[in-house]
């Protein structure tokens, strides 16, 4: 890490650290600089390393020191919001590449995306955010705060991509390259989805939901100190599990389960493939 940054970390670390900040205006001035690294993709609330990913807690702790800091201001936007002035929206150019469909879109500053995303109406990306080169976050679609979307992933409408701020050293929702999440689906709570998968409408994601895997014949499951993984190239579509025990057997309740039902091949392929004329 650059000298710049690691004093800038540790600034960062020393204001959230301390119960009644005195220097107000130096806390703030030490959050701007976290989020225009963030805006610009320097700093990233997470990053793989060495094939792991690892959580910059650091950066959490700096985007809860902005909303600390923060006053609230109106802002007008042809209609009038009231927000923490540290965390303004984020305007763009040609110059960024990002394609942002008008009607009704918003990103917020610390939010990364990079050239060569397609944004349709009506979007949220939200701080610490990270969605990389030539994906498509459509119509309805939510990232979170902190959570990072891989390069050509495609996030389908009314997807949620659900934001892990707090507990400050959990994983935040991550979709690695080349992800597909299909329509109303909802990853939650630091869920890791591997390169190559394909979320089927409408399938739900949290720590406390078992995925089986009819191919390989497992269940994959969160513990305390990982989150539930989605393996790579795994097509997942909801079902269901019948209860068996007490009145649940009698009356023939079932309960929902993503089911892992194949791995991708050529023709799963040819179906997901975003077109390049779209971008």
């Amino acid at each position: 890490m650059p000298d710049s940054l690691l004093s800038l970390q540790t600034s960062i670390e020393r204001f959230a650290a301390t119960e009644k900040i005195q220097d107000v205006e130096a806390a703030r001035t030490a959050f701007a600089e976290l989020r225009e690294h963030l805006t610009t993709g320097k700093v990233r609330a997470a990053e793989k390393i060495n094939g792991l990913w690892r959580v910059n807690v650091w950066v959490k702790r700096g985007i809860l020191l902005g909303f600390r800091v923060g006053k609230h201001v109106e802002i007008d936007r042809g209609f009038t919001f009231v927000d923490n002035d540290t965390f303004p929206t984020r305007d763009f150019t040609l110059e960024d590449r990002v394609r942002i469909v008008p009607g009704g879109s918003t990103a917020r500053m610390g939010a990364y995306i990079a050239p060569s995303v397609i944004c349709a109406p009506p979007v949220f990306i939200n701080v610490g955010a990270y969605v990389d080169e030539g994906s498509m976050v459509d119509s309805h679609a939510l990232v979170g705060s902190c959570a990072q979307v891989g390069k050509r992933v495609h996030l389908s409408a009314a997807s949620q991509i659900g934001g892990v701020l707090e507990p400050i050293s959990a994983a935040p929702v991550i979709i690695e390259d080349d992800v597909l999440v299909g329509g109303n689906c909802g990853v939650y709570e630091g869920t890791l989805v591997r390169t190559r998968a394909v979320l089927g409408a409408g399938t739900i994601l949290t720590r406390s939901t078992p995925l089986f895997d009819l191919v390989r014949g497992q269940i994959y499951r969160a513990s305390a100190e990982q989150p539930l993984e989605v393996p790579e190239g795994a097509v997942v579509v909801p079902g269901s599990r019948a209860v068996k025990k007490g009145d649940a057997a009698e009356w023939g309740i079932s309960l929902y389960a993503p089911v892992i039902v194949k791995y991708r091949d050529e023709k799963t392929d040819r179906s997901v493939e975003l077109e390049d004329w779209l971008r």
